[in-house]
C-alpha cells in the first residue's frame, strides 16, 4: 500500500517571466496529458531528508524551466498555449508498506500507478493542472522510487532527460554551465510565411490501415490488452543485427542499426502472432508508425538544449502481413529505414505546414489514452507504434543517493505501443522492449520473439 504523506506546491525560487508562450505544431499534436516515468533507486541509508533536497532543488531548476511552472490554456482550433504564470509544480511525498521487490521488473502495470502522481483530468480544468508532477515514494528497505510526470505538450524525451539531469545536478549542490540551460524559444519550429502547400501525402498523419473487412478500428480499441517487458542480451541484439545485415537487399547499403533490426523483429513477431491467433490474412496491409527527433534533421539544426517537442511522425510504406512474415528480417528492417530516410528538411517543413493549415488539430492529437481515448489516432492491430529511448541520456539522474538502477515508462496506453530501451546504467548493449498487445496475442508474440532469435531462420 502507498500512502501520500505530504503534498507541496513548488514555485520558482526567483522571479520568472510572466508571458504567454506559443507552442509549436510538434507540441500541439501531442496529448495534453502527462508522460509518466519511474526512476528506481537502491536502498541508501545515508540519505537524510530526500524530499527537502528535491523541494529546494526543484524550486531552483524551475527558474530556468519556468514554462513547467505555468499552466495550459485553450486558444481555439484545438490548440493550446502556456501561460507562464509561476503557479508552480506539484511535489508529493509517499510511503509504501510493500517491499520494492514486490514490483518485480517494474513493468508499467496497474500497480505502478500508485508510484505516480494522480491527476483527475475529467474534473480538473486544464488551467488548474500542474505541468509537472513528481512523487517520491520511500520503502521500508530504504529504496526510493521517483514518479515523474511532465506535460507531454511541453517536453519530449530528450528535453525531459536534460531537465531531470540538470535538476539532479542542482540537488547535488553543483552549478549548471551556460550550455546546460534550456533553449525555450519554440518559434524556431514555426512554419515560414507564406505557408506552402504540402509537398508530400503525409500518410503518417492519416488513418492507418484497418483490418480487412472492418470500416473502423473501434472493435480493436476496446479489446483487452496486456503489457510486458522483454529483455534481450547484447548477444541476442547482435544476432538480430547480424541476420538483418546478412540478408540486406544491397551489399552497398550501410548496415542496419540496432533500432532497425530490433524494430523489424518486433513487427514480424507481432504479425506472426496476429496471423496465427486472429487469422489475419496474408494480404492484410500493415505499417509501423513512430516519431523521430528532428533536432539535427533541420537546417540549421535546432540547439542541442532545445526544450520542447522536436519530434515529428513517420510511417513505413504500407506492407502486406504475408511479406513481413515470410520474407527475411532485412525486409522489415528496410521498411523501417525507408520511414526514417524520408525525414528530410523539405519533408519535415512540409509536415509542419500541413499541421499549421489544419483549422482544428484535435484529430491529429494522440489523445487515445486517459481522456476520450477512442477519439485519437489508433496505432494497434494490424499496425505497431515503436519508439526508441536508446539514445536518451538516461541513468544519470543522481540526486545525491546514487544513479537509478531502472528507468522506464509508467504506462503504455494502447495495443501496439512499444518502446525499445537500454537495460541500465552499465551500457552493456542489452535492451528492454516494453510492449502492450492485445491479450490474445501476447503469448504467441513472446514465443515468436524469442524462438526466432534462437532459430537460424530469422
Amino acid at each position: 500500500m502507498v500512502t501520500i504523506t505530504s503534498s507541496y506546491t513548488v514555485f520558482p525560487s526567483e522571479p520568472t517571466p510572466k508571458i504567454s508562450m506559443w507552442l509549436s505544431e510538434s507540441d500541439q499534436i501531442n496529448p495534453w496529458t502527462h508522460t509518466p516515468m519511474i526512476f528506481v533507486y537502491k536502498p541508501n541509508h545515508i540519505i537524510n531528508n530526500p524530499i527537502e533536497t528535491l523541494k529546494i532543488s526543484l524550486a531552483k531548476i524551475l527558474v530556468h524551466y519556468y514554462p513547467l511552472a505555468g499552466r495550459l490554456r485553450w486558444i481555439g482550433g484545438g490548440r493550446l498555449q502556456v501561460d507562464c504564470n509561476g503557479k508552480g509544480a506539484q511535489l508529493l511525498e509517499a510511503e509504501s508498506t510493500k517491499n520494492m521487490a514486490e514490483y518485480g521488473d517494474f513493468e508499467p502495470s496497474e500497480a505502478i500507478k500508485d508510484l505516480l502522481p494522480h491527476v483527475d483530468y475529467n474534473s480538473c480544468p486544464i488551467e488548474d493542472v500542474p505541468l509537472l508532477l513528481v512523487q517520491l515514494t520511500k520503502f521500508l528497505c530504504g529504496g526510493l522510487i521517483l514518479g515523474f510526470k511532465p506535460s507531454h505538450m511541453l517536453v519530449d524525451g530528450l528535453a525531459t532527460a536534460h531537465f531531470i539531469n540538470s535538476w539532479a545536478k542542482l540537488a547535488r549542490g553543483e552549478r549548471l554551465e551556460e550550455n546546460e540551460l534550456p533553449f525555450l524559444n519554440r518559434t524556431v519550429l514555426k512554419s515560414f510565411e507564406p505557408l506552402m502547400s504540402p509537398r508530400y501525402d503525409h500518410n503518417e498523419l492519416k488513418e492507418l490501415p484497418l483490418i480487412l473487412g472492418c470500416s473502423d478500428n473501434m472493435s480493436e480499441r476496446l479489446k483487452k490488452t496486456r503489457v510486458t517487458l522483454l529483455r534481450l542480451t547484447k548477444k541476442q541484439v547482435e544476432k538480430l543485427k547480424g541476420k538483418a545485415n546478412e540478408d540486406r537487399l544491397s551489399s552497398q547499403s550501410r548496415p542496419y542499426s540496432r533500432y532497425e533490426a530490433v524494430a523489424g523483429h518486433i513487427w514480424r513477431s507481432a504479425s506472426r502472432a496476429r496471423h496465427g491467433t486472429d487469422k489475419l490474412k496474408y494480404h492484410q496491409p500493415t505499417v509501423v508508425r513512430f516519431t523521430a527527433d528532428v533536432r539535427n534533421r533541420l537546417n540549421p539544426p535546432l540547439p542541442a538544449n532545445y526544450c520542447g517537442n522536436a519530434l515529428l511522425r513517420s510511417v513505413t510504406p504500407t506492407c502486406f502481413l504475408g511479406d513481413i512474415i515470410s520474407k527475411p528480417l532485412s525486409y522489415s528492417a528496410q521498411k523501417i529505414r525507408e520511414a526514417t530516410e524520408i525525414l528530410t528538411e523539405d519533408f519535415l517543413r512540409s509536415q509542419l505546414d500541413f499541421i499549421t493549415r489544419q483549422q482544428n488539430v484535435e484529430w491529429l492529437r494522440a489523445s487515445f489514452h486517459i481522456v476520450n481515448y477512442v477519439k485519437g489516432p489508433f496505432f494497434g492491430n494490424p499496425n505497431m507504434s515503436i519508439g526508441s529511448w536508446l539514445s536518451l541520456p538516461m541513468y544519470r539522474e543522481d540526486f545525491g543517493w546514487g544513479k537509478p538502477v531502472y528507468v522506464g515508462p509508467g504506462s503504455l496506453n494502447d495495443d501496439g505501443k512499444t518502446f525499445i530501451m537500454p537495460t541500465g546504467p552499465d551500457g552493456d548493449g542489452s535492451i528492454i522492449v516494453a510492449l502492450r498487445l492485445q491479450t490474445i496475442h501476447m503469448e504467441a508474440f513472446k514465443r515468436f520473439f524469442y524462438n526466432h532469435i534462437s532459430a537460424s531462420n530469422l
